[in-house]
């Protein structure tokens, strides 16, 4: 298999370091608007024949195409921040290339009614063109990281084998790490982070189907495994919400985040200064999106992994019925940072998304995986995928609640 990986930030350095190890991993190219970064990444490689870098700006669709004909690639991995993902997915359309992503084409809120009604939703734009990508015979595999992408397979996983009905479907991710040297120190992209906490959190419910409600609501202690304990989550809006109810049967789906206070007044207080806005601004002479001005304001998390220590969890929430009596479970993964840093070298958050998409590759490319058109993890038999998690060293757990 032949990849462009387009986005060699913590998430792209993390896939090539888990890929690396697989045979019929034949290329990845290491692309990204920082060159510098990209041939950081194939240093520690150590193989640039396999790895090369090239720069890349993933805002220019043709340029996106130039290099995926170039290396005649099989498919278009897209670890960029949301915002380019229109530009990327179109490229591999156009060049004839199956793609995949970890973060669907972004929403825009409801113009008068942004915390009760869905405006465009995440990914409205990808499956808007799900029939002419079939049509094509090309895959478009949306939302494969850890959350969406395991959670998702996991809530297949609950329908297929430990449930007879499901009430509710709920991802519920939290996390005890702690960042030494720095008062506030996002683990993952903050571009990222405040698109999803920012934006209405979306619920779905049988009936009703999709809706949203205020910024960080329905607050509740959620306990998270392997001592990392109790924590407060909060609605967030997250794909998995608009992925799971198109191939799962439950009555409701929702996303809920361990932010913490002084996190959650950070993003406040953010918005209330208009730090968020992703729309450029003139500041002497000079046109600036004030969110570029806070992620370059803080430290880059592909570069925190030797001052973080702790845990972070990811997983599926299921409550329903089997054989008649009441049932709730938690299928869950927790990735350790210490052990993350020293098999491969990147810290926990970006290494627990990243095997994810490995793992898809890996199935997709020895057939466990096949489809056209634009489909979410959910689409595909979830057992492969479950099986392959201890092999790449991310082993899942389920805890029954």
């Amino acid at each position: 298999m032949k990849v462009l990986l387009v986005g060699v930030g913590g998430v792209g350095e993390a896939i090539a370091a888990i890929a690396r190890p697989r045979p019929w991993v034949e290329q990845v190219v290491l692309a990204d608007y920082n060159l510098e970064r990209a041939k950081e990444v194939q240093k520690k490689l150590k193989d640039p024949k396999r790895f090369p870098a090239e720069y890349i700006d993933a805002s220019k669709r043709e340029l996106v195409e130039k290099m995926a004909k170039k290396y005649k690639v099989d498919l278009i991995m897209n670890a960029c921040d949301p915002l380019y993902n229109e530009p990327i997915f179109d490229a591999a359309f156009n060049v004839g290339c199956n793609y995949m992503d970890m973060a669907m084409t972004l929403s825009t809120p409801h113009p008068r009614r942004p915390f009760e009604k869905c405006g465009v939703k995440l990914g409205d734009y990808q499956f808007a063109r799900a029939k002419q990508w079939e049509k094509k015979g090309l895959l478009c595999l949306v939302g494969l990281g850890v959350e969406p992408g395991m959670a998702d397979v996991f809530a297949k996983y609950a329908e297929k084998r430990l449930f007879d009905e499901i009430e509710e479907v709920g991802i519920r991710d939290g996390a005890n790490i702690e960042i030494k040297g720095y008062e506030f120190a996002p683990n993952f992209s903050i571009w990222t982070t405040i698109e999803e906490c920012l934006n209405p959190p979306v619920i779905w419910e049988k009936g009703r189907g999709w809706f949203t409600t205020p910024p960080f609501s329905e607050p509740e202690a959620f306990e998270f495994p392997e001592g990392i304990g109790k924590i407060e989550v909060v609605n967030v809006e997250h794909e998995e919400v608009l992925l799971i109810p198109r191939w799962v049967k439950t009555k409701r789906v929702t996303f809920k985040y361990g932010l913490g206070d002084q996190f959650i007044g950070i993003l406040k207080t953010l918005h209330m200064l208009g730090l968020d806005n992703k729309e450029t601004i003139k500041v002497k002479g000079v046109e600036v999106a004030p969110r570029d001005v806070v992620a370059a304001c803080l430290p880059d998390p592909a570069h925190l992994g030797d001052r973080m220590s702790g845990k972070t969890c990811a997983g599926t929430w299921v409550k329903g019925k089997k054989n008649g009596k009441p049932r709730q479970v938690y299928l869950y993964q927790v990735a350790d940072n210490k052990a993350c840093m020293k098999k491969w070298g990147c810290q926990a958050v970006v290494a627990q998304t990243a095997f994810n998409a490995v793992i898809g590759w890996d199935l997709l490319e020895h057939g466990a995986w096949k489809g056209a058109g634009v489909l979410g993890p959910e689409a595909f038999e979830p057992e492969p995928f479950m099986e392959k998690m201890a092999e790449y060293g991310f082993p899942y757990g389920i805890k029954e609640m």
